[in-house]
């Protein structure tokens, strides 16, 4: 029978930092941690909860909430079938969510952060999420990079030595800092939003000319999402449906790759169609 083990953490506390030393103490290749199944250092399936736009959509995320989110982990265990995993949560209550969610028996044993880190470490690791914006993924920075596209990526290396005094293998883990938070607070104005949203739409085939564009936060949203409302003149006999769908790819893509902000709300009106002669 598959044996799981929880490790538990506060948020920050550098769970995702120990965990592969915690996994190599207890023989263990599969772990989960925050939407992903990482199986001997390649990230197998799932989406990571530290690359969403808030808190509530992270926790939504980690637990495997949405059900083809599930399934897909699920799926990837039928392939593997490994005989342990690790997965991390901020809680025993967390942790049983997850086992819950992804049809798992429930955990088996429970390692405590404080098991394995030292207040000292503990309180470092805390300082660094609240003030650098620092998020570390047990997994090399190559395997990290087709994941988070617009994020700043970097490899980290720690020396550990287990209880016995022998030296860890010194694995990798990658730091990932979106770009709002490792250059501090940074505020877009409006002109730089719009000149960004123009720039990025100018090569679309189709589109004669943008008539409005305004970019707004959405306050609805409890991250730092945006609102953006768009109109436009388009090209006589351009198929609409295919256009819109390559105008909102594009907007997503500029804005959370250049910004780190998502979008929640977009409007595109099409107010106009010009001939090839005008």
């Amino acid at each position: 029978m598959m044996k799981i083990t929880g490790f538990i953490g506060a948020s920050g506390t550098g769970k995702s930092h120990h965990a592969l030393v915690v996994a190599y103490d207890h023989n263990i290749h599969c772990i989960i941690d925050d939407g992903l199944l990482i199986y001997r250092s390649k990230i197998i399936a799932g989406t990571s909860a530290k690359g969403e736009s808030n808190r509530l959509k992270a926790v939504r995320r980690a637990i495997f909430n949405n059900p083809h989110d599930a399934e897909a982990i699920r799926q990837a265990l039928m392939r593997l079938q490994p005989e342990q995993i690790l997965i991390l949560g901020t809680s025993k209550h967390m942790i049983d969510r997850i086992c819950e969610s992804l049809r798992l028996p429930k955990a088996a044993e429970y390692i405590h952060i404080e098991d394995v880190s030292c207040p000292e470490e503990i309180a470092k690791a805390k300082a660094i999420r609240i003030k650098e914006g620092k998020h570390i993924i047990p997994v090399p920075t190559m395997e990290l990079k087709p994941h988070f596209r617009g994020y700043l990526l970097a490899p980290i290396r720690s020396l550990f030595y287990g209880r016995n005094g022998k030296k860890m293998p010194d694995f990798e883990r990658s730091v990932v800092r979106p770009v709002f938070s490792y250059y501090g607070k940074l505020i877009f104005t409006n002109t730089a939003m719009d000149g960004l949203l123009r720039h990025s739409l100018a090569p679309l085939q189709g589109i004669r000319k943008i008539n409005t564009l305004k970019v707004e936060k959405n306050y609805n949203a409890n991250g730092n999402g945006l609102a953006v409302i768009l109109s436009l003149t388009i090209m006589y006999g351009e198929n609409v449906k295919k256009l819109m769908a390559r105008i909102k790819n594009t907007i997503q893509k500029e804005i959370e790759y250049t910004t780190g902000m998502s979008v929640d709300i977009l409007k595109i009106t099409v107010d106009g169609i010009a001939s090839k002669k005008e």
